[in-house]
């Protein structure tokens, strides 16, 4: 039997001084934002004190292998394992106090978070849903005491600003009470909708903190790309092979990644670049292409490849009609991305030979979760910008008709926020769900009556094609 991953052993490198704080403590962060920190040459002064969101399972298997874990990069080739050790500390979610304490602590330099589009807890105009009975437990609970534990992710984050500042003291000199917010969800402008949520919920609870917050917190703004799927048990026998190490906790992921940042840094942070990241003036064209090329076909195929019953991004790609499909959905993303031509088709001929690589098992249903939370960013820009043109946007729409069919009942089983909703919605004929689900994501594309006769058609021809 392998030993354990275990620092005291030689595994990874010892742990460093905590100067980041994490909340999110899933697979993709770690095959990511720690896997760049790990890889970065001042690696030794960067250290991750990282938090669940609600499970507690992923601190206890962590933290009883010293915070080690394995990256198994998957080549359609082979793998290849790196014991990943830039996380010092692994807690669970409901330790408040330690959450308070550890944004608390001047040396803490960087509070990043991937918690899901959801999480952020908008509504329509993109501010705070205040309405949100969570948000309102929240508001009266730290109008009462700011270190109450909370229920939501703005809470958290509120409620961590709010230690920071008490620990600063008001004639604390700027340094040590600056702190950047470090966004890594798949949102346009994610700095921009931390700082937004985050600044109306301190409004809510103490005017005086959100001053603070504007002048003391920078919110940066990122895309970051890595398909890292779901780790199965079929994985801890590859991962222990290459290292000698029996992991509990191993991270499967692509050999491709990617990270852009914009924004400021008051306290520093890790020579990220040196390990890949790119730092930009204006994020907004790569967002945009991450958005609708990747994240957006990846829609495409998990609604409409899902309905056909193909199970895995592999699958679904390899499927002639939803390659025909995704390339109509790009053919009209890309007229309206603000990047040179040759960066489009190669990021499309990158994306098409990143999803046929059949070692990558990513499942169709774990993209498929949140549709009314992705769609909104992630296919109606195009789609409205393509209508603004005189076009109709057959791609575009098939994301739509597909989605619609998936709350139907064709493919994943369906797992959304707003899922009761929806389905409510979407039942009964497609002329009649088509236009009660528009008019709720958007009520001029339910008015715009080619609009919803193509999605009706494409909704018939689809679960026609499914039968």
């Amino acid at each position: 039997m392998t030993p354990v991953l275990s620092r005291a052993r030689g595994d990874g490198r010892p742990a460093a001084p905590v100067r980041i704080v994490h909340l999110g403590l899933g697979n993709f962060f770690r095959a990511h934002e720690a896997w760049y920190t790990d890889r970065a040459p001042d690696a030794d002064r960067w250290g991750i004190a990282a938090f669940t969101g609600r499970s507690t399972a992923p601190a206890r298997v962590l933290a009883a292998q010293d915070c080690l874990y394995t990256v198994l990069t998957r080549a359609a080739d082979g793998d290849t394992a790196r014991v990943v050790g830039s996380l010092s500390r692994a807690h669970s979610g409901t330790d408040h106090a330690a959450w308070l304490a550890s944004l608390a602590d001047p040396a803490v330099a960087i509070l990043s978070l991937t918690v899901t589009e959801a999480a952020y807890l908008r509504s329509p105009d993109g501010g705070l849903a205040a309405d949100l009975p969570e948000v309102r437990h929240d508001v009266a609970t730290l109008r009462q005491d700011l270190r109450a534990p909370v229920q939501t992710v703005p809470g958290r984050l509120m409620a961590g600003l709010a230690a920071r500042r008490s620990a600063a003291g008001p004639g604390s000199p700027g340094v040590r009470a600056g702190l950047a917010v470090l966004p890594g969800d798949n949102l346009p402008g994610n700095g921009g909708v931390a700082a937004r949520v985050v600044t109306e919920l301190a409004s809510r609870v103490d005017p005086g903190l959100a001053g603070w917050i504007e002048q003391h917190v920078s919110f940066v703004g990122t895309v970051v790309d890595r398909i890292t799927p779901a780790t199965t048990d079929a994985d801890l026998e590859p991962a222990a092979a290459l290292t000698g190490r029996t992991d509990r906790a191993p991270v499967v992921t692509e050999p491709y990644t990617e990270w852009q940042l914009c924004g400021d840094f008051p306290a520093g942070h890790p020579d990220w670049a040196a390990a890949g990241a790119r730092w930009v003036d204006d994020i907004a064209p790569f967002e945009d292409r991450k958005l609708w090329l990747l994240n957006g076909g990846h829609s495409l195929l998990a609604y409409a490849g899902g309905a056909l019953g193909h199970g895995t991004v592999a699958e679904a790609v390899s499927d002639a009609r939803c390659r025909r499909w995704l390339g109509q959905w790009w053919d009209e993303a890309v007229r309206h991305l603000a990047l040179p031509d040759g960066d489009k088709d190669r990021y499309r001929a990158a994306l098409v030979e990143r999803w046929r690589n059949p070692r990558i098992r990513h499942r169709l249903a774990q993209i498929a979760a949140d549709g009314s939370q992705k769609l909104p960013v992630r296919v109606l820009p195009a789609v409205r910008a393509e209508r603004r043109a005189g076009r109709l946007p057959a791609g575009g729409l098939r994301v739509l008709a597909g989605w619609i069919v998936h709350l139907r009942g064709r493919g994943p089983e369906v797992t959304d926020v707003a899922a009761d909703r929806f389905r409510a919605l979407a039942a009964g004929p497609p002329e009649r769900a088509v236009p009660a689900v528009l008019d709720a994501l958007d009520p001029a594309l339910a008015r715009d009556r080619p609009v919803v006769d193509t999605t009706a058609r494409l909704c018939r021809d689809l679960e026609d094609a499914a039968r």
